[in-house]
């Protein structure tokens, strides 16, 4: 059947950022798909509580605390993954966000940390997982949770926009030189009701212009971006690679601005 496609039973997950919001919610979905998880993040109670809802699904999850920010820390989620499991089978690099900041106010730290936080810490943990994956996975999936930030313009996300612009090309340019081993593939995200859009979501005028902006009249759920990541990560997508695609309701232009001084 069809649906056995989106079936990844006894596969090895490694979702960074699994503690609360979108890596919470592709972490559990894999769970419901048949997948074991390791939980990655850096807060130790959020990924606990995640492992434990994976468990009651009946799958295995561990939970290892990481700042992706930390080569080490990278390097100790690998480890401790192959200990757990043998294998790899499918990484999400899930962890980054950048507030918002006009051009003129961006320093040179503000915009370094947005580029090792949203596209360096992926690069640097999808060239460890993707040594393991290639000797223990019989086909490796990398998904890498993008921003529509990447190609619309916006303002006061110069740093942002920057970052997960090259974490696209990143994942165009990896994708042919990992495949056919290593699918490598990113999903373009819109407003998600996440904590990250609460300030807009909890004031009804700013509420009310965002909704207005979208073509499906909502923001995007957490089921939504999880949805795609399991197709990304499944044999459903085995046939794809180099992709990167928006989940976005939608947009072709930004559902609402951010107020910046003039120059």
């Amino acid at each position: 059947m069809i649906l056995d496609r989106f079936k990844l039973t006894d596969k090895v997950a490694i979702v960074t950022g699994a503690g609360k919001g979108i890596g919470k919610g592709i972490a559990l979905a894999f769970a419901e798909a048949g997948a074991d998880v390791v939980c990655a993040a850096r807060t130790l109670a959020d990924i606990e509580a995640t492992a434990a809802e994976i468990e009651k699904l009946g799958r295995r999850a561990v939970p290892v605390q990481c700042d992706v920010m930390k080569t080490p820390d990278l390097d100790n989620l690998v480890e401790k993954t192959m200990a757990a499991f043998g294998k790899i089978d499918i990484l999400v690099n899930n962890t980054g966000g950048t507030m918002p900041c006009p051009a003129m106010d961006t320093t040179e730290e503000f915009f370094e940390e947005a580029l090792r936080f949203n596209v360096t810490t992926a690069f640097l943990l999808s060239r460890k997982v993707a040594v393991e994956m290639a000797k223990t996975s019989d086909m490796g999936a990398i998904v890498n949770i993008s921003s529509r930030s990447s190609d619309m313009v916006q303002t006061a996300f110069v740093a942002y926009g920057a970052a997960k612009a090259a974490l696209n090309m990143m994942t165009l340019n990896m994708a042919p030189e990992f495949a056919p081993k290593i699918r490598v593939n990113a999903i373009s995200v819109g407003g998600v009701a996440t904590d990250s859009l609460k300030v807009v979501l909890q004031n009804e005028a700013a509420r009310k212009q965002f909704n207005e902006g979208v073509p499906m009249k909502r923001p995007g759920e957490v089921e939504d971006i999880a949805a795609a990541a399991l197709y990304l990560a499944s044999p459903a997508a085995s046939w794809v690679t180099g992709k990167v695609f928006q989940i976005d309701g939608g947009v072709s232009a930004p559902a609402i601005w951010v107020p910046t001084p003039p120059l």
